[in-house]
């Protein structure tokens, strides 16, 4: 009883006694809402004139984990990060015109995994969860399966065009997501000849970290964590010298990073381990960058050390700064991979402040790009079983609870949900009682509905956002290997190059020819 008296107290406070919740004034008056719709009617007219540039530069955001709901969630956060109550909020990625549908699921599985899916949005072609890099016909940690069966991405389709390309990533460089734009790898986990099996080795499969420097020969920009999967096993880390968990892991005994710097030597490259180096560096007298910050994945946003650990935001302004002095353009893959740790262990709040820095880096990006000649888009590889409802009341506080009492239990319950994973417990037989404890706490783990030690990916379709040259042949429902056809048909690279025009625009006719002739062998037909 107590409990409940808190929460109609608080109700009052912050929805006023009778019990409606506050809102601003003009929003009584239907001319607010006629005049704001017609303002964006106009807006959305002005796109009727479609940008049929060539894409000099590309670049994709990826949010690993960021269904639908996120984005959503992410909004009001970031809206009430300012003060608001934030419904009305808009995203970065809010803004880009055109809007579609991307199903994920893997060859073999209807609810996927992110080295799958990186590899349909990244090489073009859907494949078995588990596997990067390669095509369905390779099976998950069978090293013989992978010869025969690579498949190239976008990042080199556009290294063989002349571009300059870059990853940039909270997760580790070798994680599943940004693994599939350089390596061929049947074993999303082997990050290093450490996780390996002897077999594999002895057969000749290469860990992924090894695939890194190997495949694509000089990759410009590489940031982000995964430094202990680059050393011999046991060597120390440079920025945790006392903690065993972080040394090298590499059986082979060789030191990666080292023989990058060494391999560079003559060139305009910087090795990096820290935000004080990376911010010391002078873009323009940076051809080569490789950063790695942690030895595995880089810490949550809520977390990050500001004196020694750069945001997302940070590393991509930097790494498009390096990118754009190619007069041939560039390639860039960022991804706010850690939005899937936090939903994976059922901690919303680290989730959604990792995608609200994702939409300041999205932000950051175009203040140093055009969309006159950059094509951006930005998407999930997967969702999460991740909700938030209870009629909540406009304002409510994203982390904060419903504003009413479970009609079975008597107990309250917070607005964000999980289907599964760790936030299940029961006290004494019966559902906790949330209003004992913060639930706006960083690392609070949400209530769900079945108890797994981890979290689970979602099955449903996953949004895409784009702008830029071309960006409206991102439209409707579409398997998500579709998305590299569109962007390297935009910028007239891999094997979408024969539309192209000399003026610099991207010319269709070629395919309005194909449909002439069709028309033509309709009619002698007929």
């Amino acid at each position: 009883m107590k409990a409940s008296g808190l929460l109609i107290a608080c109700s009052c406070l912050i929805f006023g006694c009778a019990g409606q919740p506050q809102f601003p004034e003009q929003e009584k008056d239907p001319n607010f809402w006629n005049g704001w719709a017609q303002k964006t009617l106009k807006e959305a007219l002005t796109l009727q004139d479609l940008n049929k540039n060539k894409a000099k530069n590309l670049i994709l955001f990826l949010g690993d984990g960021m269904g639908v709901p996120t984005v959503t969630a992410a909004r009001i956060l970031k809206g009430q990060l300012s003060g608001h109550s934030g419904e009305e909020q808009q995203l970065e990625m809010d803004k880009f015109p055109f809007v579609s549908l991307a199903k994920t699921y893997n060859t073999n599985a209807q609810v996927p995994d992110s080295a799958g899916t990186a590899t349909a949005y990244l090489c073009g072609v859907k494949a078995n969860e588990g596997t990067v890099g390669v095509n369905a016909a390779a099976v998950r940690s069978q090293c013989n399966t992978t010869k025969g069966n690579e498949v190239t991405s976008i990042l080199k389709w556009a290294k063989d065009a002349k571009k300059s390309v870059g990853i940039v990533t909270t997760t580790r460089v070798n994680h599943a997501t940004p693994s599939a734009a350089y390596a061929h790898c049947v074993d999303r986990d082997w990050y290093s000849d450490n996780e390996m099996p002897v077999e594999a080795v002895q057969f000749g499969c290469k860990d992924i970290a090894r695939q890194l420097f190997e495949n694509i020969p000089n990759i410009d920009v590489i940031m982000g964590g995964g430094r202990k999967f680059m050393y011999p096993k046991n060597m120390s880390d440079v920025e945790y010298p006392d903690q065993i968990k972080h040394s090298g892991t590499r059986k082979d005994g060789r030191n990666l990073v080292e023989e990058w710097t060494n391999k560079m030597k003559n060139e305009k490259a910087h090795y990096v381990w820290n935000k004080n180096q990376l911010l010391s560096l002078n873009p323009k007298n940076v051809d080569y960058l490789l950063g790695l910050f942690e030895p595995m994945d880089m810490t949550y946003e809520l977390e990050r050390n500001a004196e020694t650990d750069p945001s997302l935001t940070e590393m991509v302004d930097v790494a498009i700064k390096i990118l754009r002095k190619n007069p041939n353009g560039f390639y860039l893959l960022v991804e706010g991979g850690r939005i899937d740790h936090g939903h994976h262990e059922g901690k919303a709040k680290q989730a959604l402040h990792e995608a609200v820095e994702m939409d300041r880096a999205i932000g950051r990006a175009g203040l140093l790009t055009s969309t006159h000649d950059t094509l951006s888009v930005v998407t999930a590889d997967h969702s999460h079983v991740f909700s938030f409802g209870g009629y909540t009341y406009r304002g409510n506080p994203i982390f904060g609870l419903a504003p009413k009492l479970s009609d079975v239990d008597n107990k309250p319950f917070t607005a964000i949900l999980y289907g599964n994973g760790p936030g299940y417990k029961l006290i004494n037989g019966q559902r906790e009682d949330v209003s004992t404890i913060k639930s706006d706490d960083n690392n609070y783990q949400a209530q769900a509905a079945v108890p797994l030690r981890m979290e689970t990916h979602g099955g449903e379709d996953v949004a895409v956002f784009a702008k830029g040259p071309l960006a409206h042949l991102l439209h409707g429902v579409h398997e998500q290997n579709y998305i590299p056809h569109v962007m390297a048909y935009a910028a007239c690279i891999g094997q979408n190059k024969d539309h192209c025009m000399r003026s610099g625009a991207v010319g269709l006719q070629p395919v309005f020819s194909s449909i002439g002739a069709i028309l033509a062998i309709t009619r002698l037909l007929c």
